[in-house]
């Protein structure tokens, strides 16, 4: 795909913000209690109107209400902030006081995020992200909310490193609208359906609905619609059923499927800026902006789930230092061609060949014995337990038949697995490959492996393999080469980082050989 640069307004000179304690924007009294309530909407209107009409839901949803601006009022009065020429300062609570500092040479992202009551308003949230991971979303120095031109601001005073922390002077940047590395394709929505987002949005409303249902009461089956289509289901066969619950969950699912990437990923657009990071913006409601500083991104990892992979689409994320643990922070394309995913791979590495399509080595035959056993094992203990069932307890025969006739599609899937597994090593990344159901091939830039972590079961160490973890302190903590070679495993571990395996190795060990690098496609 070809991108074309984008208009983007002109940023404002940067000016270094005051020392003084400051104030986020008063409006966030009415936006955290916005924001809140659009989250609570559903069950709000299921407790107030499904509840036979009682008038002490309708009391207690207002007294709910009133509390949460309460609680947006309290949270402004109680929160102040500070940026130094040195730190980054948050105090913030009530009953539960925290005082957060960071220094500003920690700080390696920046995420600006905009709920819809955040844009009704104006307003930004801003997240400073620092190379400890966050063991929470809550935790971490999170200014929410300021103005979009001070949020906008905000990071470009936070990712830029001053020359010296003594003056005290403005520092003027200039307006970087960035290069584009890659923007939204309409096309791309064809392989909304493959990532599964539609039946994973109907599985999460159901089990929801049906908890709300039970905590509160509600009696959803005296709705009429709902009435009816019980009492159709109960009264119809099996074979007529079926084909109609399959077919309306195949189009809800298509549909939110549609939703949910438009929701998520309108206006994506990735670029990279002069002052040495990369930015992903994109989102409908809820928009989200992400920089990243490009010296502390370690790697990428393609994601290619099963349908998705059988579209030839993928999604890449990036393994960086700094990033919390909220959903879809790491993104770095969505849903796209596989194509499209490599080129982006090597344009964010800045690599001539795209480390995510290199060509693997594959792992010993040992390999493939060990994915048919994990995959056929649980398949077969089910078989066994549903058939006791059957003859003992007297149990209907077809779970036990219906599980059976799933043994060839596990064994599919344990060769799958195999045909996945590969490692390779290039100049500057050590790449894996494992996983069927979801498929991952990481590229993880050697120069950020800090350790080795070496696990042999003893199912692997009868059949000579182990898995080799590489530890670094981006991403995950730790990306493993599974069931790889026992010698391999040892000269890969000590060719990707020289001398830092070898003081730990026996002497009755013979040294590792050197590997050759994989080659590109």
């Amino acid at each position: 795909m070809t991108t074309q640069a984008q208009e983007f307004p002109a940023a404002p000179p940067v000016v270094e913000p005051s020392h003084e304690w400051g104030r986020l924007d008063p409006r966030m009294v009415i936006v955290r209690p916005l924001n809140e309530m659009l989250g609570l909407l559903i069950p709000v209107f299921a407790f107030v109107f499904l509840g036979n009409g009682e008038p002490w839901r309708l009391g207690l949803s207002g007294a709910a209400v009133g509390s949460l601006f309460l609680y947006g009022l309290f949270a402004w009065l109680t929160t102040k902030y500070r940026i130094s020429d040195t730190q980054v300062e948050l105090h913030k609570g009530l009953l539960h006081r925290q005082r957060l500092a960071i220094p500003r040479d920690r700080i390696r992202t920046v995420d600006l995020t905009s709920k819809l009551g955040h844009r009704l308003f104006g307003l930004t949230a801003v997240r400073v992200g620092t190379g400890q991971q966050e063991r929470s979303p809550g935790e971490g120095v999170v200014l929410d909310a300021v103005t979009a031109a001070e949020a906008d601001r905000l990071r470009q005073v936070f990712l830029h490193r001053r020359a010296s922390t003594d003056t005290t002077e403005p520092a003027d940047l200039p307006a970087d609208e960035g290069t584009p590395i890659s923007t939204l394709d309409r096309r791309w929505y064809r392989y909304a359906p493959l990532s599964m987002s539609g039946l994973v949005t109907i599985g999460i409303a159901v089990g929801f609905g049906m908890n709300i249902a039970n905590e509160l009461d509600l009696e959803f089956s005296q709705v009429g619609v709902i009435r009816s289509v019980f009492t159709w289901v109960t009264e119809s066969s099996p074979p007529v059923v079926a084909p109609a619950v399959v077919g309306v969950v195949l189009v809800v699912s298509v549909a939110l499927s549609f939703v949910t990437y438009l929701l998520q990923n309108h206006g994506f657009h990735l670029n990279r800026h002069a002052d040495g990071t990369v930015r992903v913006r994109r989102g409908l409601l809820t928009t989200r902006s992400v920089s990243v500083e490009e010296q502390r991104l370690r790697g990428v990892t393609l994601h290619e789930p099963l349908l998705l992979r059988a579209g030839r689409g993928g999604r890449l994320t990036a393994v960086t230092t700094g990033l919390g643990r909220t959903s879809g922070s790491g993104l770095l394309l969505p849903p796209a061609p596989r194509s499209e995913a490599d080129r982006v791979s090597a344009e964010v590495l800045r690599t001539t060949t795209a480390a995510t399509a290199v060509a693997l080595t594959r792992h010993p035959a040992r390999a493939r014995t060990r994915r048919l056993v994990r995959a056929l094992a649980p398949n077969l203990v089910l078989v066994g337990a549903l058939l006791l069932l059957a003859l003992l307890a007297h149990w209907p025969n077809w779970p036990w038949i219906t599980a059976a006739g799933l043994l060839p599609v596990s064994v599919l899937i344990g060769l799958d697995r195999y045909r996945n597994l590969g490692h390779a090593l290039t100049d500057r990344y050590l790449v894996s490959r494992s996983g069927s159901l979801d498929r991952e091939t990481v590229a993880l830039q050697r120069t950020g492996i800090i350790g080795w972590k070496f696990t042999q079961t003893v199912f692997q160490r009868r059949a000579d393999l182990l898995t080799v973890t590489a530890i670094t302190a981006a991403g995950k903590g730790g990306y493993p080469v599974v069931d790889i070679g026992e010698s391999a495993g040892l000269t890969l571990a000590d060719t990707a980082i020289p001398d830092l395996l070898r003081p730990f190795l026996s002497r009755s060990d013979p040294p590792p050989q050197p590997a050759v690098p994989a080659g590109g496609r």
